[in-house]
């Protein structure tokens, strides 16, 4: 399974089955990829027919396989109601790299409860841009010798460390 970023651009929203006996919908969107769970700004009184365009980031780790989008209607004084929801397989696009905008259909009960419009994007971190070298002294302990050494953050970026000379009992943490 790779690892990177996920990308997800969030459009729009249309022919969305209402929840509401008097007014407009107030409709948002919770998207999870595994458990991380992101959240979108409430459409106010955007109905059935709603505009979002917001951009959200996941990190993809290991054993991540899908997109969940779960459309809610916020209330006020009364639990949100629940709209719809859908699930995005992740395999193509972690093999293309790039779906561009398109329409999912909005399921309640396994029947249509109206479309969502999602583009998504998958970056590896191998793919991600090497930043500029970069040289800095650093004073480390006496057990450090002259040596070079790869280091790989947790956002998955290596750095070469090289070490030169031995200096006593000083220390600094990379």
């Amino acid at each position: 399974m790779p690892q990177g970023t996920l990308d997800v651009q969030l459009i729009n929203a249309k022919g969305l089955k209402n929840t509401e006996f008097f007014g407009k919908m107030d409709p948002y969107v919770i998207l999870r990829c595994k458990n991380q769970e992101k959240r979108s700004k409430v459409a106010a009184s955007q109905g059935t027919k709603s505009e979002w365009n917001e951009k959200f980031v996941f990190r993809v780790t290991e054993g991540i396989t899908e997109l969940k989008l779960t459309i809610m209607d916020k209330d006020t004084g009364t639990r949100d109601d629940f709209v719809g929801e859908l699930s995005i397989p992740l395999k193509t696009l972690f093999q293309e790299g790039k779906f561009p905008p398109m329409k999912y259909n909005v399921l309640r009960n396994n029947k249509y409860h109206g479309e969502i419009k999602v583009g998504l994007s998958f970056t590896p971190f191998s793919k991600r841009k090497v930043r500029d070298t970069k040289e800095e002294t650093v004073t480390l302990g006496p057990a450090v010798r002259d040596r070079e050494h790869h280091v790989t953050d947790f956002s998955g970026r290596e750095t070469l460390v090289r070490i030169i000379g031995i200096v006593s009992h000083s220390s600094v943490c990379l």
